[in-house]
Parts: structure tokens; sequence; C-alpha cells
């Protein structure tokens, strides 16, 4: 299996999965052109990939999705709740009701070679999940826009051999700039982002063995820093100990506006 941030950060995320066989997005918040080119610099075919997976109907994860479902008719997989409200969305336009597959947290089923298990999470949306993909014995996880986690995320992302997780804001930064109060409380919130430190938190949580990459995704631009993310969520795993303390567990920061690099799981 292949993980590759096609983009990701609070101005769009568009998240590539795939096998040799089988090629997903986790949601289509950039153009239509930067999605095909994200894609044809993976070496893949927009005509290829077998599935959309939507996380939730904000913009940053939909933005995209009616020009780009338009013209290549990929099946669009989301909670029904999620369905309901993207079919809302005059921004989108038109998307042919025929391509939308419900699907329901925490009942896994298969695309092809590649099985998929969306899980719940805590954001101010209709009906918002993540996603866990798995090949064979290789696993994956996409979790973005939480505001909080309890052990049912824990135990939900338990196992994982590479994990992208978000980390939106820098708690410090947010406090003192420039949104307006009620956003910076929603942030905040128990169903809006999560912070730096909480990401490093849980990943505290979700440590084993067998953990090979983490991706750090969905950085506000005004409310981050890649740097800082990466140097706060290191300084957690330091403080939990173990061999994950040496600082030999790769991190990368996805980047907001270009793919960032593949991860690959080997055999």
């Amino acid at each position: 299996m292949r993980l590759c941030s096609i983009a990701s950060g609070s101005s769009g995320n568009c998240i590539y999965v795939g096998t040799d066989t089988t090629h997903v997005l986790v949601d289509v918040g950039i153009s239509r052109k930067r999605t095909e080119e994200g894609l044809h610099r993976l070496g893949v075919d927009p005509r290829e990939l077998d599935a959309i997976f939507i996380t939730h109907e904000h913009s940053d994860h939909i933005g995209g999705l009616g020009v780009f479902s338009r013209k290549y008719r990929i099946p669009i997989y989301a909670t029904q709740g999620t369905i309901t409200a993207i079919r809302r969305s005059r921004s989108l336009g038109e998307i042919d009701r025929e391509l939308f597959e419900t699907l329901r947290a925490d009942e896994s089923f298969r695309i092809k070679d590649m099985t998929v298990n969306p899980m719940t999470v805590s954001h101010d949306a209709a009906d918002p999940v993540a996603y866990r993909f798995s090949y064979g014995r290789q696993r994956i996880g996409v979790v973005t826009d939480l505001g909080t986690y309890n052990d049912y995320t824990v135990e939900a992302l338990r196992g994982m051999d590479v994990l992208l997780l978000e980390a939106n804001h820098d708690v410090n930064m947010l406090q003192v700039g420039p949104y307006p109060y009620p956003l910076k409380q929603r942030i905040l919130g128990n169903r809006g982002h999560l912070s730096n430190e909480n990401s490093g938190r849980l990943l505290c949580r979700l440590l084993h063995d067998g953990l090979q990459y983490i991706i750090l995704g969905h950085l506000s631009q005004e409310n981050n820093l890649p740097e800082l993310a990466y140097e706060t969520v290191k300084l957690e795993l330091a403080r939990a100990g173990g061999k994950h303390a040496a600082g030999n567990l790769p991190i990368q920061v996805a980047k907001r506006s270009e793919p960032s690099d593949v991860v690959e799981l080997p055999g």
C-alpha cells in the first residue's frame, strides 16, 4: 500500500491511498486540475480511480468534487448525513445521485483488494467519519477534523502501520491571532480541530512496534507552522519514552499546496 497527501490544510484536502490494483481518494477539496496533477505525479490516471471517500461536507473537503465527478464519474462514498449535505450544496453544481454510495461508521467493506473501515470522529458536520484502509496485514489510517479523541478513537486506530493525523493549530497562535472569538472557540471545542499538543498526545497512545510512519496533516495556514507542528509532536513523543523517544520514528508534515512525499509500505 502507499499513501500520498496531494494537498492537506485548511484551504483544501485531497489524499491518495492505493495498492497495485486499487486506487482511491479521500476528499476532493481542491480543484480538478490540481487533483489531476497530483494523481499524474503518482502515475495514476484519474480514470483508474475506484472510489472517492468523503469525510464530511465542509468546502475544504468537497470543493472540487462536483467538477471532478462530472468529468470522471467515480463512485462517491460517504455517510447518509454527509451525502444529504453535499446534495444541498449549491456551489458544487449537479452531481449524479447514482454516483453516491452510502456507508456507515464501523461497518467495513471491500473495494477490490482493499478493505475500508470508516470510523466516527467528533467534528461540527452532519455525520463525519475518518477512514482506515487495509491490504493484507498492512493498515493505513487517515484521520483529520476531530476536535477531541476518546477511548473509542484510540481503540479504532490501534495497529496502524501508517497514520495521517490532524495537527491543525498551535493553541497560543490561535488565541492571539486575528480570528473572531466565536471561531476561536469553535476550533478549540470538542467538535473543532485537534491542536499540535493533542495530536502528539493521541499519537503517544497509539505507539506500537509496527507503527512505521506518521504524517501530520490539515495544518491551519493562520494558526500553525509546519516546523511548530513537527517539534511539538516530537516533544510529546519524547515525553512518552520508549524507543520512539530517540526520534527514530519518521514524521512528515503534509504540504498545503503540493503533493507530499509518498509513503510506501513494503511487501
